[in-house]
């Protein structure tokens, strides 16, 4: 939804109309997941994607209609077809429903819509919750935390349920679809609602203004990580070598992790490549002390091995050195920065899901 609006905005500063399509709902294998979206102007102008070119000409179809007046908004499915799977079906075997609704240019949902630019563009924490079947099709609620919702769904008790349980997807990180009564009575399918979370994105902190993090950093930034680059040597740690960063910290990794440590949840990845021990140990002992959902640190297997009996001599036990994953990265081969980056990424990817792969940590031999 973010990535389609400024144009919707667009299009409709140069007079012309829109309508949005969403997933709302996945079963099986599909290219995409709940919440993505494709936009398309009266002038079939497209933006975004919904299923990776699977259906989206269909979409595009569905959408002008909706703008037409042909057809209502609404939610539509789309499945495998063995006659004409390419044009209108999923190849993969799946089954997406896709929400269909043009984006009115009435105050409420301009305030609403625009509420919701805003809270996307400072990175903080919004649902946008749509009716997408029932009763008041199209009908929308802004839930923000600490703030009044805009908007309503229809009904006081609902928009009242309704936001405490997109304060719930909120907190998880989650878009789903969801069930309710006319009143937001549970175990009733009279209103049905999509709950879209737009949370604060992760954060990457890597400790070590070294060669692999610039590509570590680039990498991490096309995956939506907010990245930290954090080193006690000023020399190297700047804004001119690292400008793809958020931020750049010249402080000890362990001072560093003391001030923000409390605030990284298990979406929150932190990379030790410094592979130094008088800044590994400090900033390893303090990531563990953190609830950050992976910790890895860099350096050969002999490195590693050293590290290990000093980080026990630190005072970490075992459970607490099994939560690093070091050497760092799963085992592909990786050599240059940027493969190693690669590499980095696609462990911590795998870690998220709870995959199975092969990391370094895990095999024996070369890392190279």
């Amino acid at each position: 939804m973010k990535e389609v609006l400024d144009d919707v905005v667009r299009w409709q500063a140069a007079g012309r109309r829109a309508a949005i399509a969403r997933v709302v709902g996945v079963v099986g294998s599909s290219p995409r997941e709940a919440g993505a979206a494709m936009a398309v102007s009266d002038a079939r102008e497209v933006a975004g994607s919904v299923s990776g070119g699977c259906v989206e000409g269909a979409v595009v179809e569905a959408a002008l209609e909706v703008l037409a007046g042909e057809r209502d908004p609404g939610v539509i499915t789309f499945g495998y077809s063995d006659d004409d799977a390419f044009s209108v079906g999923l190849t993969c075997g799946g089954t997406i429903h896709l929400f269909v609704e043009p984006v009115e240019e009435r105050v409420v949902d301009a305030t609403l819509l625009g509420t919701f630019r805003s809270a996307v563009d400072a990175s903080e924490p919004v649902a946008l919750v749509t009716v997408v079947d029932g009763i008041g099709v199209g009908s929308k609620l802004l839930v923000r935390p600490g703030s009044e919702p805009i908007g309503t769904l229809g009904n006081p008790d609902l928009d009242r349920v309704v936001s405490r349980d997109a304060l719930g997807e909120l907190e998880a990180g989650l878009s789903s679809t969801r069930h309710y009564g006319e009143h937001g009575e549970a175990r009733e399918e009279t209103v049905s609602v999509f709950i879209e979370a737009f949370v604060v994105p992760p954060r990457m902190v890597i400790f070590g203004a070294v060669d692999f993090t610039a590509a570590l950093a680039n990498v991490a930034k096309l995956l939506g990580f907010h990245v930290v680059v954090c080193d006690a040597r000023a020399v190297f740690a700047t804004v001119q070598r690292f400008p793809m960063a958020d931020e750049v910290v010249n402080t000890w990794p362990d001072r560093y992790l003391d001030e923000i440590g409390h605030s990284l949840t298990e979406r929150d990845v932190v990379c030790v490549l410094t592979h130094d021990h008088k800044f590994d140990v400090p900033a390893i002992v303090a990531a563990t002390k953190t609830k950050a959902g992976y910790i890895g640190a860099m350096g050969s297997r002999r490195t590693n091995e050293a590290r290990a009996v000093r980080l026990r001599d630190a005072g970490l036990a075992d459970d607490d050195i099994a939560r690093v994953m070091s050497p760092i990265g799963l085992d592909i081969g990786a050599r240059t920065p940027e493969e190693t980056a690669i590499s980095i990424c696609a462990e911590i990817i795998a870690a998220r899901t709870g995959r199975r792969a092969a990391s370094l940590r895990d095999t024996a031999g070369p890392i190279h």
